[in-house]
């Protein structure tokens, strides 16, 4: 036996459902393409060091207002996989947070061999913060459990960037 209350559904009471108030939600479903600069680097090319991430990577960067999180996964060659950079978090202005779980996902999917990670700083600055240095410091001992190197983190800021590898911070 139930002792809750009942509510008797009053069909009189109902609004008419073109007066009901309607909830609308927003999906991405599918980024769009862009065109490439004409000097964006060839389909095969390789990652050899900082600039060409930065050549491969300014397209993509110039185009977000808030903060933003790649990967480059690479194959055994260290040419960038078919898939091509893969965003793995778009945060707020100037935060974007970033699990191990969602960057191994991604380079995982991609059947990568090793990665390179990118994000931006929108105000232009390029040098890295304390939680750039934190974040990069767990996704290198991530990939050494899953065999999954990361070479390099790459911040861009504006037209200059900052290489976690060529300071001497990986």
């Amino acid at each position: 036996m139930s002792t809750g209350v009942r509510y008797p559904i009053r069909t009189a009471l109902r609004k008419p459902r073109r007066l009901r108030r309607r909830l609308v939600t927003v999906r991405l479903v599918q980024e769009c393409t862009f065109a490439a600069p004409d000097d964006y680097p060839p389909a095969g090319a390789r990652i050899r060091c900082p600039e060409d991430v930065f050549a491969r990577m300014a397209p993509y960067v110039g185009r977000e207002l808030a903060e933003a999180f790649w990967i480059l996964p690479l194959d055994s060659q260290s040419n960038v996989c078919v898939v091509g950079p893969v965003v793995i978090t778009r945060g707020i202005l100037n935060a974007s947070l970033v699990h191990p779980r969602e960057v191994f996902h991604a380079a995982i999917e991609a059947h990568a061999a090793g990665m390179i990670l990118v994000h931006n700083h929108p105000s232009g600055d390029p040098t890295p913060s304390a939680e750039d240095r934190a974040v990069t410091k767990q996704l290198v001992e991530a990939g050494k459990l899953l065999d999954i190197p990361v070479y390099d983190h790459v911040i861009v800021g504006g037209s200059r960037h900052f290489s976690f590898a060529d300071a001497g911070l990986m």
